[in-house]
């Protein structure tokens, strides 16, 4: 508002009293007034019915999927993508991840994920009875993900709204309680554990099937096997002592695994040994044949020299490993009998004896 001139109120003649509300309002209202008619009012229904038309895209992720529900009724399945559906009332969409690997607990629920992790026992579903009559604590995380979005969703009625939610949970209790009571707790306790998750996986997978839940179970993971808390101390000490005894049977294995190739290793050797000295002495039994009909075909033809050279032959042999002492025959009666002359060796000589001159006596 302008003011009359310089000096004066911008309230007019008034001064500084400003003017009737009522008059002020009255003012802007003649000046913002705002005649509707017919065209304007089309434009403005055109330009809600296209916000109402925009709300219809919707976007669906590489690791989801999309069920289009046409007045309640599911109608079809969008992949990932950009996607329109006619907006509500008419269609409706729910986009799910599908490629989530979810998980499930069974005996135990997570209050506080830490560190330190606090959890809280379910004691109702995990203690169950074993193949021979006896309790066992078992906690179990089962992992999981969607393969039927549309069995997901409408094929089973859950309390919790779907199968994951008291289904997958009483399937699981189930199987596990199935497989557990074909078992002994020994063996759960010991060697069975991995017995117990594969026969649980297989199982629980075969209910989801007949249930058409949707659901493919990936792997069953056990978080603890024990015994009930009153007798854990005792089974503990029986799962030492298995333990110990299949330590020591591992031990004497091992030591018949090292000591075996080697008394094998001794007898081949000796077995080598037997056929290398019978062979041997086979050979020098062969040439000493050999030798002796050599011998014989000579003997025949001179009799005489080659009895005499067979002869000589063994008493060189014979007098070449004995000590000689030789004596002239000159002295030979006169030397003293009990002279030990074969300790002295031959490296001593008997000294000679002088004959007595004639005409001494």
């Amino acid at each position: 508002m302008a003011f009359n001139g310089p000096g004066q109120s911008p309230w007019g003649k008034r001064g500084n009293m400003p003017p009737n509300v009522d008059e002020f309002l009255s003012q802007l209202q003649q000046k913002f007034r705002f005649n509707f008619s017919l065209h304007s009012l089309w434009l403005v229904l055109l330009l809600l019915v296209a916000v109402w038309a925009l709300t219809g895209i919707y976007i669906v992720n590489p690791d989801e999927q999309g069920v289009v529900r046409t007045f309640g009724r599911m109608t079809r399945v969008s992949q990932p993508g950009i996607h329109y559906r006619i907006p509500w009332p008419v269609e409706q969409v729910d986009v799910i991840k599908v490629a989530q690997i979810r998980s499930m607990e069974l005996g135990f629920r997570t209050i506080l994920d830490g560190p330190p992790a606090r959890v809280r026992d379910l004691p109702v579903e995990s203690l169950m009875i074993t193949g021979d009559e006896n309790l066992v604590n078992i906690q179990v995380v089962v992992q999981y993900r969607i393969s039927d979005l549309e069995a997901y969703l409408f094929r089973v009625w859950d309390p919790l709204g779907t199968p994951e939610g008291r289904t997958l949970r009483d399937a699981a209790e189930t199987a596990l309680r199935g497989v557990v009571g074909s078992m002994t707790i020994d063996d759960i306790l010991t060697v069975g554990r991995a017995r117990v998750q594969d026969g649980t996986k297989v199982h629980l997978q075969q209910l989801m099937d007949i249930y058409q839940t949707g659901l493919i179970i990936t792997e069953v993971k056990l978080q603890a096997v024990e015994p009930p808390e009153p007798v854990q101390a005792a089974f503990k000490d029986v799962v030492s002592a298995k333990e110990d005894r299949e330590r020591i049977i591992n031990e004497a294995r091992s030591y018949r695994e090292d000591l075996l190739p080697k008394a094998r290793g001794e007898a081949e050797q000796m077995v080598r040994a037997a056929e290398g000295y019978r062979e041997s002495r086979v050979r020098d039994a062969q040439g000493d044949t050999s030798r002796f009909l050599a011998m014989l075909k000579e003997y025949r033809l001179a009799k005489t020299v080659t009895r005499r050279r067979l002869y000589l032959e063994a008493i060189g042999e014979v007098l070449s490993k004995v000590d000689k002492v030789v004596i002239s025959p000159s002295v030979a009666g006169k030397t003293l009998p009990v002279l030990q002359l074969g300790e002295l060796g031959g490296a001593i000589q008997a000294p000679a004896v002088k004959a007595p001159a004639r005409g001494s006596q």
